[in-house]
């Protein structure tokens, strides 16, 4: 089913109730300009929708797919429990805050403070894949899950100042010629081991397939991995996994 947004004519709680009411498995939004928690809570369809959606877009998600082709604005997937979001373009700030299950992929760079309180839950596993650069405070309190940070197109070390602030579980993985700097002392860094490229190439791998990338050229480059240390004070007062 095909539904039009019509721009600013279309209230967000209007084209939401249309998009849950619809009996279709396959809803796409055309005309969209802004509206808020498009596909909030949603599971068992897939949306495609065409050209912007506002903040909050996939919050709570459930299990549904989305697939944005154009940017994407703040809190995308916020708290998102399970499911698919893959944005061709760019995407604002807070991506992925406090997502506990599910992935997000966007082709291009991301916002500040993406990954923040990202948390595993039981067999649940949180991606983010970045492929452009991100802004700061990446992965701000992270309790689980994995970043991927891949610097398509970026000069330099693609994440800005205060990477991993906080940072008491999970995993970064941060492809760049060179190891990010000025870390926090609870945070350890080193180059990706073979292992560990192993456990991310699903991830890669469906990124390229989805954005039209080079795996190969991508490999080419090495790949720094952040973790929080043994002695990370965090620990004491979150639960990490």
């Amino acid at each position: 089913m095909k539904l039009n947004a019509r721009g600013n004519d279309m209230h967000f709680r209007d084209l939401n109730e249309q998009v849950r009411a619809c009996a279709d498995k396959e809803v796409v939004l055309e005309n969209c300009i802004g509206q808020r928690y498009i596909g909030s809570g949603l599971s068992g369809k897939h949306l495609e929708i065409h050209g912007t959606p506002g903040n909050a877009l996939g919050a709570y998600l459930d299990g549904a797919t989305i697939t944005v082709y154009g940017n994407a604005q703040d809190a995308t997937g916020d708290t998102m429990n399970d499911g698919a979001i893959y944005v061709h373009g760019a995407i604002g700030d807070a991506a992925g805050y406090a997502m506990r299950g599910g992935k997000i992929m966007v082709e291009g760079n991301a916002g500040y403070r993406a990954g923040i309180h990202m948390k595993a839950y039981k067999e649940k596993l949180p991606v983010l894949v970045i492929g452009g650069s991100a802004g700061s405070f990446l992965g701000e309190y992270q309790a689980g899950g994995i970043i991927i940070v891949l610097g398509i197109g970026a000069d330099g070390v693609p994440v800005g100042n205060f990477c991993s602030t906080g940072m008491h579980g999970g995993k970064v993985f941060i492809r760049a010629a060179q190891a990010p700097e000025n870390l926090p002392p609870q945070v350890e860094v080193h180059k990706a081991k073979r292992e560990e490229l192993q456990e991310i190439e699903p991830y890669l791998q469906e990124f390229c397939q989805t954005f039209d990338k080079d795996q190969s050229k991508l490999m080419e480059t090495d790949f720094w991995v952040l973790s929080a240390n043994t002695n990370n004070p965090y620990r004491r007062l979150y639960t990490a996994n």
